[in-house]
């Protein structure tokens, strides 16, 4: 594995083990997704560059679009739960109420 592929492996990693770990607040997990997606994001774009694959060099341009959305809906939901519940502590939400 060359030094690039395992940074950008660790990187991916680490963000699944913030995720999955350290799940007190709201924007936390969100950060931690947003850099799981810049992960994969710059590991397609270089994939792309390294083969000279024409066909999917769109492909990384796709993701990053995507991960702007889901920036947005994630901020989205962020600001309303802090304006219902007061705060964006994951624990304190009750996801089966209405």
């Amino acid at each position: 594995m060359s030094p690039t592929q395992f940074s950008f492996s660790s990187m991916f990693v680490l963000g699944l083990v913030g995720l999955a770990f350290h799940r007190t607040h709201l924007l936390s997990a969100l950060l931690c997704l947003e850099g799981m997606m810049l992960s994969l994001f710059i590991a397609l774009a270089i994939w792309a560059l390294q083969f000279n694959v024409v066909g999917y060099s769109t492909t990384p341009m796709f993701l990053l679009s995507l991960s702007a959305c889901e920036a947005s809906v994630g901020l989205a939901l962020l600001v309303a739960t802090a304006r219902t519940h007061g705060t964006d502590r994951l624990q304190s939400l009750n996801l089966l109420q209405c």
